[in-house]
């Protein structure tokens, strides 16, 4: 575990630079999950990332047995524009929803709804995130045989007519409304896309 979490940082330090700030997080019941914050002053972006959600394989639900070599990992990256927003306040909820796999036995995969029940940050209009698609800013991190891949998941904060809205039409549909509305996703204070 500790190896995987270790190949794990190495990656995300080579995507992403030097972390400014970490927070670590312990659930009862739960491996401590830790949130990296990286500051891009460059791009004027902050990214948050996961660090302890990969070091156990998510299991099914419905097996019987988590197999606890088996099964697809994952950590969780949110990139904001920076200084518009206190969106420090973000790392309690990365860490539930990393821990999630842990607690309520999910399978945490692109396409997937995420809701923390509340603001992601003071005053943001997100209660939730959609799962994105992974390879993009940071590469999957292959591992030994038989380990499954690590996936560094990008997440897009969704309001809740668009959380809702997702849910009857899909994913790629909410994202296709995004690009044509010219959403910023980064944008912490950013207003729902138009659904009609």
């Amino acid at each position: 575990m500790a190896e995987v979490l270790a190949l794990v940082e190495a990656r995300l330090t080579t995507a992403l630079g030097e972390p400014d700030a970490r927070a670590a997080v312990t659930f009862l019941g739960t491996d401590r999950i830790e949130v990296l914050r990286f500051t891009d002053a460059e791009q004027g972006l902050v990214r948050y990332a996961t660090l302890g959600m990969s070091a156990s394989p998510m299991a099914d639900p419905t097996a019987v047995l988590a197999d606890p070599v088996k099964g697809p990992r994952a950590e969780l990256v949110l990139t904001v524009r920076a200084g518009l927003a206190d969106t420090d306040k973000v790392l309690r909820p990365l860490a539930v929803l990393a821990a999630s796999p842990q607690v309520e036995g999910l399978v945490v995969a692109p396409g997937a709804s995420l809701d923390v029940g509340e603001a992601l940050w003071p005053g943001a209009p997100f209660t939730s995130v959609l799962v994105a698609e992974s390879g993009g800013l940071v590469e999957d991190l292959d591992l030994d045989e038989p380990l499954d891949p690590v996936r560094f998941l990008p997440l897009l904060p969704m309001t809740p007519n668009e959380a809702a809205w997702k849910r009857v039409h899909g994913a790629a549909a909410l994202q296709e409304k995004w690009l044509n509305g010219g959403t910023d996703l980064r944008d912490p204070l950013r207003k729902s896309v138009s659904l009609d």
